[in-house]
């Protein structure tokens, strides 16, 4: 048996690789330089196109950083991989202007070689003599191995540089590509002017695109200033692990102005960041970001600008289409380590947050990536954790990425929720005040009787309208009964007003009478076929105390897994009992969707779980109520945060404060109250006699008197 030892002996075309191939685009090559130049501690760097489309097509990178000496050259420049930025990023030191570096891996610098085969290096650092490099590397691919790929250093007197200045400039030749179109230089330029936050960046860092023959390609490209001023909504916040603090501003558009109002909102001093769930997560995690939740992140801030593409925001005309076409190309969140950017994060292919896919889901509320412009920034000292791929392509996506972003999308649930009561507002300027769910279908039913008789033609319509109405009923009452609270719930009673609506237009559009008896029956068989898909539950006497019992019963796992306990004097015959005629199926499921909303919103307010031997902070009370002059009432109160907002807002489908909330379960108990001939009030603690200490969330289910 023999042993040889051996070592690695990399191939020449190994650095090629790097370069070519770990580097996705020319722009983004380009981008690397410009991120060493920060690391270099320039104050200002010019990227200059020249003789673009030519065999004499050169790409150059100049700064005025502190650049390198012959050693640094030698020792770092030319070794793969160098780790001495990640040393320096983990000792917590910082250049003169204060700067952590960007880059950590030591291959950024072969980005040049993204760009074109011929480089030349001149370099200059303080009280030392310039340094010039020149690469051919199509020459040193001749070389089989690395090791056989030599290059000079040349050291001389300043002939680049003025002897008492610094810095480095990098001379890119024969291009890998030297036909760079109009939208490529444009995609450029918006990289390298978005390469600082526009609202944090570094002091003393400025990036500017030269392009000699072709500087009228960029002269319409709007001022990112400019389009901010245009947004109505704006949103800042700030997450330390210690504090959570935001401010939220909507800023009515000049045709709106005097027709709603402006609004301005900032959190309260105890206010605490509800997190979104992940795929795979339990629902007795943890809902409210702590300071554990930051470690390997550091403190994270973010700041957002928001538009409206619809004309009675956006408006029409030169205005829309300034505004539109810039968020079309610059639309998105990206994200900055002190103040630079960590690429691909917000760019056009890009939705690192799954706005698109939360908008499509929720159409009404969430807000997609092409109207926000949105910055993340988090500092690179403290940001250990957030390791940027070798590629460039964004952050390796561990469990520091993963918390980032539940950190950013639960504050930004909230600026979509203000939003949505923005957005509302602005409906209710164009139409009728909301209507209560059955009316959206009896009105425009009683619209088309009236029409009939005034036409003499009820005769012929009213067999139809009539199984139409008591059809609609029966669909309500059993999608119900089914616990249907889903989204297709708030959705297939949409498409029936959608239909009655049209209905009712051709009715008043003098359609022929055969064509509208025709839309009736349609309609009509529609909803006989949605309702044979669902069973029916006929209507019993119960009283209030059993009806709670069952409730009880049903969420009893719950009650102990929360530790929440419930005060129940109803169920003890400590109240006043009374008898109610419903299905009780569907008030086990109302009554539960109410409970939900408790056992959630205590958690937000008192995260940790009470030991079993300690009393919970966490109660739920339940009780009759003879205080209500429509008639006996079940209360339910509880000791969360409260309510924010108006019984009207409430009851709205999709309107939701809980992050990957659907906003249908107040919807789903109003439209069960409703059925019954019954209220859901919410009212003040002063109206209804509750026990002390039940401070947060109260909600009467009213039903009629006898």
């Amino acid at each position: 048996m023999s042993r040889t030892e051996i070592t690695f002996r990399p191939r020449s075309r190994l650095l090629q690789l790097l370069g070519d191939q770990l580097i996705r685009s020319a722009r983004l090559a380009v981008f690397e330089l410009v991120k060493n130049s920060y690391d270099a501690d320039a104050r200002k760097v010019v990227v200059s196109m020249n003789n673009l489309g030519s065999s004499d097509a050169t790409i150059t990178v100049s700064d005025d950083g502190e650049g390198m000496s012959a050693k640094i050259v030698r020792d770092i420049w030319f070794v793969p991989g160098h780790d001495h930025k990640e040393k320096t990023k983990l000792a917590g030191t910082r250049s003169e202007l204060g700067r952590s570096p960007l880059g950590e891996k030591g291959v950024g610098r072969f980005a040049a070689h993204k760009l074109g085969n011929k480089i030349k290096l001149v370099t200059k650092a303080n009280g030392h003599d310039e340094v010039f490099v020149d690469l051919d590397w199509g020459k040193l691919m001749e070389k089989e191995y690395l090791e056989d790929a030599s290059a000079t250093i040349v050291e001389r007197p300043a002939e680049v540089f003025d002897s008492a200045k610094t810095g480095t400039k990098i001379e890119i030749s024969d291009l890998r590509d030297d036909q760079w179109s109009k939208g490529d230089l444009r995609r450029l330029y918006r990289d390298i002017t978005s390469i600082c936050s526009p609202f944090d960046g570094p002091d003393e860092f400025d990036v500017t695109l030269e392009v000699p023959g072709r500087e009228g390609e960029f002269d319409d490209i709007p001022d990112t200033v400019e389009i901010l001023k245009r947004a109505p909504w704006h949103f800042r916040f700030t997450f330390d692990g210690d504090k959570f603090e935001w401010k939220y501003e909507f800023r009515p558009p000049a045709n709106l102005v005097g027709r709603i109002e402006r609004r301005k909102l900032n959190s309260s001093s105890s206010e605490r960041l509800l997190l979104p769930r992940t795929p795979g997560s339990k629902k007795t995690d943890v809902l409210t970001a702590t300071a554990e939740l930051l470690e390997g992140i550091g403190p994270v801030s973010g700041e957002f600008y928001v538009y409206d593409r619809g004309p009675e925001v956006l408006g029409k005309g030169a205005e829309k289409q300034l505004v539109t076409r810039f968020l079309d190309a610059n639309g998105g969140v990206r994200v900055y380590r002190d103040g630079v950017r960590v690429y691909n994060y917000g760019d056009e292919d890009d939705d690192w947050l799954s706005l698109d896919h939360r908008r499509f889901i929720t159409p009404t509320k969430n807000i997609s990536r092409n109207n926000v412009l949105g910055a993340i920034s988090v500092s690179a000292e403290t940001s250990g954790q957030l390791k940027e791929k070798t590629n460039r392509e964004g952050f390796v996506e561990n469990s520091a990425y993963d918390a980032l972003k539940r950190i950013v999308l639960g504050a930004f649930q909230i600026l979509e929720t203000e939003r949505a009561l923005d957005k509302e507002a602005i409906r209710k300027t164009e139409r009728k005040p909301v209507q209560v769910e059955s009316d959206r279908i009896k009105d425009p039913i009683a619209e088309i009787r009236r029409l009939a008789e005034q036409e003499k033609l009820s005769d012929k319509f009213a067999p139809s309208i009539d199984r139409l109405e008591k059809n609609y009923n029966e669909l309500r009452e059993t999608m119900l009964q089914a616990g249907l609270s889903g989204l297709g719930l708030a959705t297939v009673f949409h498409e029936i007003q959608h239909g009655v609506t049209a209905l009712l237009r051709r009715a008043k559009g003098g359609a022929s009478v055969e064509d509208i008896v025709q839309q009736a029956q349609e309609l009509e068989q529609l909803l006989n076929g949605i309702s044979g898909l669902l069973r029916k539950s006929e209507k019993t006497t119960i009283s209030a105390r059993d009806l709670v019992k069952k409730v009880r019963q049903a969420s009893l796992i719950r009650f102990r897994t929360h530790r929440v306990e419930l005060v129940s004097p109803l169920m003890q015959d400590g109240d006043s009992d009374f008898d109610i005629k419903i299905n009780s199926r569907l008030f086990v499921g109302a009554m539960t969707n109410l409970l939900d909303n408790s056992f959630y919103w205590m958690r937000a307010r008192w995260p940790s779980r009470p030991a079993d031997n300690a009393p919970s902070p966490r109660k739920i009370y339940i009780g009759a109520s003879d205080d209500f002059e429509f008639g006996p009432a079940i209360v339910i109160a509880d000791t969360g945060p409260g309510f924010q907002d108006d019984p009207e807002t409430l009851v709205e489908p999709f309107f939701t404060r809980r992050p990957d909330g659907m906003g249908l379960g107040f919807y789903y108990t109003n439209l069960v109250m409703e059925l019954s001939g019954g209220e859901l009030v919410f009212p003040h603690v002063d109206e209804v006699d509750v026990p002390k200490g039940f401070d947060g969330a109260l909600v009467a289910m009213v039903f009629p008197g006898k």
